[in-house]
């Protein structure tokens, strides 16, 4: 993700800090300056904010869907504490402006596209409810720093997303990843966790990064704004998909309702991006794996 916002904000002439713990730079243009940080020690934040007119929090750690089921307490901690100390930083710094990424894990079960103030009404599922909840009060968190700062806020709820640079770990990697990763290994059986009916809404990564930059210059105004594609797709129609992008006909694909499929539908209405922000969405979902395909042969293969 933030790859990909360096990249956005690159091609709007912007001059971009980039904190780097324990990745190496994967972007490299004169407009950019490097500062070794580790963003859990708010000094090193300080360092980072110092100077900054905006801010895109983008650290964070990530895990796969077993993780999340079985112990998402890492994930909870170390997000818990990233957001904390850049929010306090970004405060301490007098930056303008500072995106703050929610999630669509804090939603309730639902069977329809869920609008932003659906958010509270009921509690997160049980499957997400300790790293919903982390979200969620990210977004209580950034109210407070709001209305008690000169710092303003865009309040962003990404639903999931896939596309170049995506972790591609076979221990970690999300559901866009470990499809094509397998697909493109020919695996026969192809397995899929879950029943195969379970709805989702998948974002192409650069669309993601332009509804960020548009959410940051045109609604800082700590209301949370659904960025995502806004339709459904069920996980049998997405490896269908998947398949046929990476060229692969073969394969009997077999469901296993065995293991965690987390929740049965996961969509959000973006009717609000598009009245606030006047954000849709450009990339195409085949498009988009085509692209991710592309770039994962010529980068990992």
């Amino acid at each position: 993700m933030g790859t990909h916002i360096v990249e956005a904000l690159l091609k709007e002439k912007a001059k971009v800090v980039v904190p780097l713990h324990k990745r190496k730079p994967i972007v490299k243009n004169k407009n950019i300056t490097f500062i070794k940080a580790d963003l859990t020690r708010q000094a090193n934040c300080l360092k980072v904010c110092n100077g900054v007119d905006y801010v895109f929090h983008a650290a964070g750690e990530v895990s796969a869907a077993a993780a999340t089921v079985n112990n998402p307490m890492p994930p909870i901690v170390a997000n818990l504490i990233l957001t904390a100390q850049i929010l306090q930083a970004a405060w301490s710094s007098g930056v303008t402006r500072i995106l703050i990424f929610s999630s669509s894990t804090g939603y309730p079960l639902a069977k329809h596209p869920l609008k932003e103030e659906e958010m509270w009404g009921k509690e997160p599922p049980a499957v997400y409810f300790g790293y919903g909840w982390m979200r969620r009060y990210f977004e209580k968190l950034a109210a407070f720093v709001h209305t008690r700062s000169n710092t303003k806020i865009a309040l962003v709820r990404p639903t999931a997303v896939y596309g170049r640079h995506d972790d591609f770990n076979p221990k970690t990697s999300h559901v866009i990843p470990a499809l094509i990763r397998r697909a493109l290994a020919k695996e026969d059986p192809f397995v899929v966790w879950g029943t195969g009916k379970e709805a989702r809404d998948f974002l192409h990564i650069s669309d993601l990064a332009r509804g960020c930059l548009m959410a940051l210059e045109k609604y800082a105004v700590c209301d949370p704004v659904n960025i995502g594609c806004g339709r459904s797709m069920t996980v049998e129609e997405i490896v269908r998909v998947v398949l046929r992008a990476a060229g692969y006909s073969g394969a009997k694909i077999l469901f296993d309702v065995s293991k965690p499929a987390t929740v049965p539908c996961r969509v959000i209405d973006t009717s609000k991006a598009k009245k606030v922000l006047g954000f849709v969405p450009a990339v195409a979902f085949e498009d988009g794996l085509l692209d991710t395909i592309e770039w994962y042969r010529k980068s990992l293969l």
